[in-house]
């Protein structure tokens, strides 16, 4: 599935997915495990245990030192090698980052870094097939993304792996192949991602507003590129770029995880040693120069969701001694509901939503605000706001204590994201490509410990000035209407360019050698606790990192709203931390932003995840708010109708959302009414949730005996039995935890289509599927398995080779099964633009009766499973995952051992039980297809 974001708030902005990247594949997906991956529910976005817990961890957290074990070497070709030793897990991860984004590309040819980064797992002279295959099969978690001045290609494996992805990066770096079919094809799938985006208000005045900000500078300029120019682009043009900028002098090669450095360095000389250095001759470094006057507002009067207001101000490269007072200042204005601008814009009513972003790079910079508006507030009004909120705290001043917390929140940030050796190399190769030092963070956080209120005062006046922004207005034409057509159908015949069945033989052809290593330790399983209320807990104790990681899961979710309240279990959870006996909603968020500590709840289908995180000093702290906000919410007022009024915007949004509205039909197709997943929220169901039904969901629902919860991290097991102990001991509840019957719900009789059309959208998004099996089921395993060949990678699987890579269809499609508790649902998704969408379908149903009929082969079914177990080994290195894995392991009723033998069982499959499982669980003939997206597919029979 393709996707732009200012991706999950790590509000770092050297953390390399904090800017706007564009993401080529998204090759792996960790659904199968615990039924994560398409959750059918809306997302509605004095405790004193420090001082009696003082020893339930270290005194305090020393300072991290990120770089303290790394080895820089140079090669004789000019490759910059940086290894990093981390043996926590059996885990590695190679990396190759390359000074070459769509910051360097020259007019008339935007996008053709992300093209290139496309044609890149085409395969090379040495290896002419698919990478994308060759990583799955080895069970690498790889992807690549291009930004403003990076290219990255980033693979994470098993240890024995680390010799073969040297091999094939090496290999790539040297010998890739562009050709003319293979850019035709992928040009094809290149502006589908583009149509993908577009289909985003966000994106669309995003891009319009860069473009006055920086008139005559490549930043300006959409990462991903035009359809305009990526039609044009020629072989000659690809070719050219890749001989000047893939060279060893321009590149980083980063390793980090449980290797020898000695013998892996040998290795790197051995395979990138021989990479000559290209003619290389960069673009000169051109310092954007902002537009000299000020710009008219940017008006972009489409259909969409809601009003959106975007500012822009120009910002120095991040090298600038600034920068570290405009990150304090960024985590001032908008980190959290205890943010200036949350409290001067979301609190008063005019805005639903704020988010910012400081992006440093190479070249200059820009600090970015978005602001959603409540309720269709006058844009001109928001934006007056907004300049007489920082008018006001550029006079007022700040406190000392805002700044503290914010560089708290910032240190903390960093060693939150280094939990896992991906994030940890991530940021390494982005602070060598983008400042030429790798010790950039560590030394960029001494410098926040030295910001002062005054330098923060000093960057808002110099930065934040009116006459220096650009401002741009999305202004939706009208509201979101979806029309809906169905039809009926039987499949046409599509002829398969290749016998997709013999491609497993192909890759092992061309597959490198293994590495021969020792056996890993078997891994620890977690220490249980049951409390006599029924409170279930999980504790695993990991030395390698000063922090603690929480998961968690209550049997609270969206299957136990009534059909005239939907959104209400969501409006529960993202209410609770707004108040409670003894905190208002200001206090909680303080004493978390204090310490630099996380907690979401989140509601779905079967429960309201919990998910924590802090360092590990802090745990009393996230313990004791998250027992106050689950124990004692109280759901002031003011808060709730806030919160329910973000809940209405946040639908708006979502019913402009094809992928999100193609969820919702969909579902609602298989599920019949007064079915737990028929519900979803309305305008109207919303409106009517009132204070008392909050608190009475809550007292209902939320409940120890129902409640489990983990904790992985750097702590004392006892202490922390102890701290549970005293905190949720004394919890109680009357009476048995309710219960929902789900219904059994049978096969469609034939082929359903439902095209609901979502104005002004250039992409179609489209959901197939049917019911299919829950967690429990004998056939799961053997049912990941089939799924894995079918289309769990859109690079290696059938469907991938099919519809993407052949045929050029689609950029990304999947397929999964949705287990839970219950039984779940079979679903593939795709994104097509509007006249390839009833080929696109069309072909994937010929491929289900393909499988179906003729099942799958030896080699695809021992090639999955060593994807599935390698992937699953990669999970558990990272404490969000393993911790998320203990808790659900749990919930469906499984013993914690299957941490352990989750592999084992993946190993037993046979060929048989896949096919029996494809035999049994695959029907093409009786399926619902929605396809959400642009009018034109209401008047299109689908075949």
């Amino acid at each position: 599935m393709s996707f732009f974001s200012i991706a999950q708030r790590h509000r770092f902005s050297l953390f390399i997915l904090s800017i706007w990247v564009i993401v080529a594949f998204i090759c792996h997906q960790d659904a199968g495990f615990s039924g994560e991956k398409a959750d059918f529910s809306p997302r509605l976005h004095n405790f004193d245990s420090e001082k009696s817990h003082k020893t339930l961890v270290a005194k305090e957290t020393p300072n991290l030192a990120i770089t303290a074990n790394i080895r820089k070497t140079v090669l004789d070709n000019g490759l910059t090698v940086l290894t990093k030793e981390v043996h926590n897990a059996p885990v590695v991860t190679v990396q190759v980052w390359y000074k070459f984004g769509s910051g360097q590309e020259a007019p008339g040819v935007n996008g053709i870094a992300h093209q290139l980064e496309h044609l890149m797992f085409k395969g090379t002279s040495n290896r002419p097939i698919q990478f994308g295959r060759l990583f799955s099969a080895l069970g690498s978690d790889s992807n690549a993304f291009t930004s403003y001045d990076q290219t990255a290609y980033y693979n994470t494996a098993e240890r024995d792996k680390l010799t073969a992805l040297l091999t094939l990066e090496a290999d790539r770096m040297k010998n890739s192949l562009i050709d003319p079919q293979q850019l035709a094809s992928e040009k094809r799938v290149v502006i589908s991602e583009l149509q993908g985006y577009e289909n985003s208000p966000e994106y669309r005045l995003n891009r319009a507003v860069m473009m006055s900000v920086f008139p005559d500078h490549p930043y300006r300029l959409p990462i991903g590129g035009t359809k305009a120019d990526v039609e044009k682009f020629t072989v000659a043009q690809v070719r050219e770029y890749y001989q000047k900028f893939y060279s060893p002098d321009n590149a980083v090669l980063v390793i980090v995880g449980d290797f020898d450095t000695a013998q892996t360095l040998k290795k790197v000389q051995t395979f990138f040693g021989k990479v000559p250095k290209r003619q290389y001759s960069p673009h000169n470094l051109i310092t954007p120069s902002p537009a000299a006057t000020p710009a008219p507002v940017i008006k972009l009067q489409e259909p969409g969701g809601n009003p959106l207001l975007q500012l822009i101000y120009p910002l120095p490269q991040i090298n600038q001694p600034d920068i570290p007072a405009l990150e304090v200042m960024d985590y001032i204005l908008t980190a959290g509901k205890n943010s200036y601008l949350y409290r001067e814009l979301v609190e008063s009513g005019l805005a639903n939503d704020v988010s910012a972003n400081v992006a440093s790079l190479r070249a200059g910079g820009w600090y970015e605000i978005l602001v959603t508006s409540a309720g269709g507030q006058d844009l001109t009004k928001l934006d007056a706001a907004v300049i007489k909120a920082l008018d006001k705290l550029a006079k007022v001043g700040l406190t000392k204590e805002q700044v503290e917390r914010a560089k708290t929140q910032l240190t903390a940030s960093v060693i939150l994201n280094n939990r896992d050796i991906t994030n940890q190399a991530m940021q390494l190769g982005n602070d060598q490509i983008t400042t030429d030092n790798y010790q950039y963070t560590e030394n960029h956080l001494v410098n926040i410990r030295k910001v002062r209120v005054t330098d923060v005062i000093n960057v808002i006046n110099k930065y934040l000035q009116p006459a220096a922004r650009k401002v741009g207005f999305f202004e939706p034409t009208k509201q979101v209407v979806t029309v809906q057509s169905s039809s009926y159908s039987t499949p046409t015949q599509e002829n398969f360019g290749t016998d997709v069945a013999v491609v497993p033989a192909e890759v092992q052809q061309y597959l490198p050698p293994l590495d021969i290593l020792p056996k890993a330790e078997k891994r620890q399983i977690p220490q249980q606790l049951q409390l006599a209320n029924g409170l279930r807990i999980l504790l695993l104790p990991d030395k390698t990192t000063p922090t603690v990681t929480l998961s968690g899961n209550i049997k609270a979710g969206t299957e136990f709203e009534s059909d005239n309240q939907g959104g209400l279990a969501s409006l529960v959870a993202a209410n609770l931390m707004n108040g409670t006996k003894t905190q208002d909603m200001r206090t909680i968020a303080q004493g978390l932003e204090a310490k630099g500590a996380n907690l979401n709840f989140e509601a779905y289908r079967e429960g309201v995840r919990i998910k924590g995180s802090s360092l590990a000093v802090d745990l009393p702290i996230l313990l004791g708010t998250l027992t106050d906000v689950i124990r004692n919410s109280t759901f002031p007022e003011k808060e709730f109708a806030l919160a329910r009024q973000q809940a209405l915007t946040s639908l708006d949004s979502d019913l402009d959302d094809p992928d999100k509205v193609a969820n919702r039909i969909f579902v609602q197709s298989i599920y019949p009414k007064k079915h737990p997943l028929h519900t979803f929220p309305t305008a109207e169901s919303i409106s009517k949730i009132q204070r008392q039904d909050v608190i009475g969901f809550r007292a209902q629902h939320y409940r120890p005996d129902t409640t489990v919860l983990a904790i992985v991290g750097d702590f004392d097991v006892n202490k922390v039995r102890s701290l549970i102990q005293a905190k949720l001991g004394d919890w109680q509840v009357k009476g048995k935890p309710p219960r929902v019957k789900y219904p059994n719900v049978g096969m469609p009789k034939n082929v359903v289509n439902v095209n609901p059309v979502v104005p002004g959208k250039p992409q179609a998004i489209t959901y197939m599927g049917y019911t299919g099996i829950n967690r429990q089921d004998k056939r799961f395993y053997a049912a990941m398995i089939l799924n894995q060949i079918l289309g769990g990678d859109t690079l290696s699987s059938r469907l991938g080779a099919e519809v993407r890579d052949r045929q050029g269809l689609t950029y990304g499609i999947y397929s999964n099964f949705i287990t839970g508790k219950n039984v779940g649902t079979f679903l593939i998704e795709m994104q097509t633009s509007p006249e390839d969408a009833p080929k696109a379908i069309s072909s994937t149903r010929n491929l289900l009766k393909q499988v179906h009929q003729q099942g799958v082969t030896p080699i695809e079914v021992e090639t999955a499973k060593r994807n599935l177990i390698s992937n699953y080994n990669i999970s558990l290195a990272n404490p969000e995952q393993l911790s998320q894995k203990m808790v659900m392991n749990e919930v469906y009723g499984l013993n914690q051992v299957e941490l352990r033998s989750f592999t084992s069982k993946i190993e037993q499959v046979n060929l048989n039980q896949v096919n029996q499982a494809a035999r049994e669980l695959l029907h093409p003939d009786k399926i619902v297809v929605v396809t959400a997206g642009p009018p034109i597919l209401a008047h299109k029979k689908i075949k």
